[in-house]
């Protein structure tokens, strides 16, 4: 016997949020480890770049599978990919062979795999759960981001003397088991097929045209095409601020573990704040808003982990932005949910997060080689043209030059946001309102 609809949804979203905290918990003593092994912000930077090429190659065709086969079996195979990477970080650190190589391989692995557990599971709950509660459901879907935040980078930190790396690696291992029995007791829905799916550019043509359907999808509607650009510009300076965050807090704090555990906390319980205001609230009546005015406010909140130097002011930045983010998130995906037919959904799914996501691979290398070969340099010592005239705002050391970064970043976020409202496919479009 197998659980349907709502029940199904909250039993597979357990089983996610069981396995997400375990991997923060590995991936905060990663990103320390390979930091403290390496110094570089560039270094630290591929780990994204080596998870998410792989990922945007992919994405195109893993749309047409997700579409065309079960969805259940889809999040089984992400699930899968995942275990085999955690696998192959444990065998080389318990063998004590662990190399930055290793953790770029299993990023990649990662990147090849996830790619189809968004699309299956996002296009599974606009039929497992009534239009009328997505905005709610997607606040859930937010708190599996940022819920496991708000105690894992503390619980690894107290954890880690007496576990070690390899024991929080084998944590990780084995709670990916736990999703999969998740997965293995619901039944997850087939979608009725649509007019969409029944043209003959859906479904006829090739696996490459049939890849290409969620573009020529989006593209030919102008207030999709729209939220997806704006997507695209704030990942591209989002990305800069996620790469820099936690060297720039090391930098400025002489490598303290517990100082940058509080700022990534901090952010972790803004978002689990926000994933329980979206929840209950279901986001504003006009979606477009929430993602519009959302990214302005972001970009505001940004601001603040730029121009501060000492943690109190990085870890109200962090809250706000992450207590904003459930709420530009699941206003957007609500839209799409709405006005997307079901069955094609895997495809143009894909095809948004795609086009959100082409900056990806760039930003790390971009932040970090910025960071570690301009900004630094020109901050570290006082001296120059840049020291003299940044140096009064963001002050002068290891860290500075990050920082001028992050609140540029956060200020081009800010007229993202604002600047969209010009758009008048997305001023005038109607857009589906919460109910």
């Amino acid at each position: 016997m197998h659980l349907h609809g709502t029940r199904a949804f909250l039993l597979i979203w357990l089983g996610q949020l069981i396995s997400i905290f375990a991997t923060q918990m590995s991936q905060f003593a990663l990103t320390i480890w390979a930091f403290e092994k390496t110094g570089s912000a560039t270094a630290v930077g591929l780990m994204q770049v080596f998870y998410i090429t792989p990922f945007l190659l992919i994405s195109p065709l893993a749309g047409v599978w997700v579409d065309r086969y079960s969805r259940k079996w889809m999040m089984a195979l992400s699930d899968l990919g995942a275990v085999t990477a955690s696998g192959l970080v444990l065998v080389f650190a318990a063998g004590g062979r662990l190399e930055m190589e290793a953790l770029y391989a299993a990023a990649a692995i990662n990147g090849l795999f996830s790619a189809f557990q968004w699309p299956a599971y996002s296009a599974s709950i606009s039929l497992m759960v009534p239009k009328d509660q997505l905005g709610r459901a997607n606040g859930l879907m937010s708190l599996l981001e940022a819920g496991p935040g708000v105690a894992a980078p503390l619980t690894a930190g107290a954890l880690y003397p007496f576990l070690g790396l390899n024991g929080l690696l084998a944590i990780d291992f084995v709670t990916f088991f736990l999703a999969l029995a998740a997965l293995a007791i619901v039944a997850v829905p087939q979608p009725a097929r649509s007019e969409e799916m029944s043209s003959s550019a859906a479904v006829n043509n090739g696996l490459l045209q049939q890849a290409s359907f969620g573009f020529r999808y989006i593209f030919a509607r102008p207030h999709l095409l729209g939220l997806q650009i704006v997507f695209f510009l704030g990942n591209l300076f989002g990305g800069v601020i996620g790469t820099l965050t936690a060297p720039m807090v090391l930098s400025r704090t002489a490598n303290d573990e517990l100082a940058l555990a509080g700022v990534m906390t901090a952010g972790a319980i803004g978002g689990v704040a926000g994933g329980v205001l979206m929840t209950a609230w279901g986001g504003p009546k006009q979606r477009v808003h929430g993602v519009l005015a959302g990214h302005a406010a972001m970009g505001a909140a940004m601001l603040l982990l730029g121009f501060g130097r000492a943690q109190p002011f990085w870890m109200a930045a962090l809250f706000l932005e992450a207590l904003i983010i459930p709420i530009v998130n699941g206003s957007n995906q609500a839209i799409w949910q709405t006005q997307v037919a079901a069955d094609v959904q895997g495809r143009v799914f894909t095809a948004r997060r795609m086009i959100a996501w082409l900056t990806n691979p760039i930003t790390p290398l971009m932040a970090g080689l910025t960071a570690d070969r301009v900004l630094e340099p020109a901050l570290r010592d006082g001296d120059g043209v840049l020291a003299t005239t940044l140096g009064p705002w963001f002050g002068i050391g290891p860290g500075a030059g990050m920082a001028v970064a992050v609140a540029a970043c956060a200020a081009s976020t800010m007229l993202v946001g604002l600047g969209a409202y010009a758009v008048r496919a997305l001023r005038k479009r109607p857009m589906p309102s919460a109910v």
